[in-house]
């Protein structure tokens, strides 16, 4: 649940009409400690315009008043940004919300890549319906705490000296600060569950009595959230690459950097595999000391001025969200270990690992919803002991992680208790979950699936990716697809999974500088973000 940066819809052009969300009922189902809600009812629906792209040529963009504090409807709006590819058949199954995760991934054109992804049959029977949550994007106010915190050379993300330890202290620090001095009176509504009260005041705005939802990341646990608040307003429910309910939000960390450097090293496997194309040796161990020798170095005398050990780490976390990146990352490994060439590992840095505009506001919006939804610790000492303790287990990734995740030590707002997710309420649920999972590892996944009763939960056995349908594989999109059509879900007689779909193979070395990574699975992984 880590993002680096947010895709937006870069053709839209948000429409200016706009509908004012209202308060229409009382007496939602909802676990009583999360207060009032309040939900929305239109006098007219969205005014849609075109936002066409020559990816997506029917997507259209719209926008969408809500209050700031969801306890007081007629008082301060905010404005979400909105997609839409319209349904085309003759049966209409109503509005199908995606979203990418993060938290902090725009989702505008999300809506245009689902849509185009699913079986035509299926996408043309809904309204695939895009957005940016509250804070994201082209919403209004769209947060931007600190501009070019993540802007190279960063400190080393391992603390081993006093020295280094205290500048990355302050840099985190200084983001909190900035945060609340710059939107004092809206991070307090910024979190799951005031987006999940976004998403019913959508629901009426569109009006749909219950809503589809298809979220990966993050956004399972959004949508998790959303079918606690509103049961009786969920239609279908699909979950991929699921947030474990019990690790919100500290814990899921500390259990990403285990599968992290689990999923490292077996980008290095495949690396010592591949001996042929990059020369670093046919035994693991002696690869991961090269990469580590290379990171060594560069916390030294960062590559081109611009990448130091930290914005190393940056460049290589991507390859443990997805394996198509793999061939990439590992000429850039070569050419620096080989031939001492910088130059591939800058432009890999550039297009994996550096900052931009939508970066920071990704990062602004990730730490305002994970600080705000659920306790972290206050006592750095607390950060520290766990990770050096994890350090020793897994190296790749725990330090960074920390410092990533660190503005929650200082945060300026308080923090509320996470929603206990658990429902028995809901119509049959679809969960999908790879084994080796990093950013969500498998366990949170058969945690969801107990905790949604009547779920069915399908496996991808030895998958490694995060975000694994829409992705290439035949076999869990035809899963979906049934479940979009009908509702069939597959039942399984025992045991974790339901249904089990093979894994498709690792990617093969680059045939040439000019091999391309165009496919569905390098496009969705590019709307997902990294750390998302």
């Amino acid at each position: 649940m880590r993002q680096r940066a947010a895709v937006l819809c870069g053709a839209a052009v948000i429409a200016a009409g706009a509908v004012t969300a209202v308060p229409a009922e009382a007496g939602a189902p909802r676990p009583p400690h999360l207060g009032p809600a309040a939900l929305a009812a239109p006098a007219t629906g969205p005014h849609w315009k075109t936002c066409a792209s020559d990816d997506y040529p029917t997507l259209q963009c719209a926008s969408l008043k809500v209050p700031l504090d969801h306890a007081r409807p007629r008082g301060e709006q905010i404005t979400l940004a909105l997609s839409r590819v319209p349904h085309t058949a003759e049966t209409y199954q109503g509005p199908l919300l995606v979203n990418p995760g993060g938290p902090g991934g725009s989702g505008l054109t999300l809506a245009g890549f689902v849509a185009s992804s699913l079986p035509a049959k299926v996408a043309a029977q809904y309204d695939v319906i895009g957005f940016d949550p509250r804070g994201v994007g082209r919403s209004s106010p769209a947060l931007d705490c600190l501009p070019g915190h993540f802007d190279p050379v960063r400190p080393d993300s391992l603390p081993d000296t006093p020295g280094v330890e205290r500048a990355n202290l302050a840099r985190a620090k200084s983001f909190a600060d900035a945060c609340g001095e710059k939107y004092a009176d809206v991070l307090p509504h910024i979190g799951t569950v005031a987006a999940a009260r976004d998403m019913d005041a959508i629901r009426a705005a569109l009006g749909a009595e219950k809503l589809n939802y298809f979220g990966y990341s993050y956004g399972t646990y959004l949508g998790a959230v959303y079918a606690r608040l509103y049961p009786d307003r969920v239609r279908r429910l699909v979950l991929d690459s699921v947030v474990g309910p019990d690790d919100v939000w500290y814990d899921a960390n500390l259990r990403q950097d285990l599968a992290f450097n689990d999923r490292h090293r077996a980008f290095l496997a495949w690396i010592a595999e591949h001996d042929a194309a990059y020369g670093l040796g046919t035994d693991p161990e002696r690869v991961e000391a090269a990469w580590y020798a290379m990171r060594a170095a560069l916390a030294e005398r960062p590559a081109g001025g611009k990448v130091g050990a930290s914005e190393l780490e940056d460049t290589y976390l991507p390859g443990g969200y997805y394996n198509g990146y793999w061939p990439y990352l590992a000429e850039a490994f070569a050419a620096y270990a080989d031939d001492g060439d910088t130059g591939p590992l800058v432009e890999a840095y550039e297009n994996f690992g550096a900052p931009d505009a939508s970066g920071d506001n990704g990062y602004s919006v990730y730490t305002a919803v994970e600080c705000r939804d659920a306790s972290w610790p206050r006592d750095w000492d607390e950060w520290r002991d766990d990770s050096w303790d994890l350090y020793g287990k897994a190296p790749f990734m725990v330090w960074n992680n920390a410092w990533y995740n660190a503005p929650c030590a200082f945060w300026p707002t308080p923090s509320r208790q996470p929603v206990d997710v658990a429902n028995g309420e809901l119509p049959p649920v679809l969960l999908f979950q790879a084994t080796g999972d990093a950013a969500t590892p498998y366990e949170g996944g058969v945690t969801a699936h107990r905790s949604l009763r009547g779920s069915s939960l399908v496996v991808e056995e030895g998958g490694g990716n995060h975000g694994i349908t829409l992705s290439g594989n035949a076999c869990l999109d035809e899963y979906l697809a049934a479940y979009l059509t009908d509702g069939t879900v597959p039942r399984g007689e025992g045991g974790e999974a339901d249904a089990v779909c093979p894994a498709l193979p690792d990617p093969k070395p680059l045939e040439s500088k000019a091999a391309s990574t165009s496919s569905r699975g390098s496009t969705l992984h590019g709307l997902l973000g990294f750390r998302g």
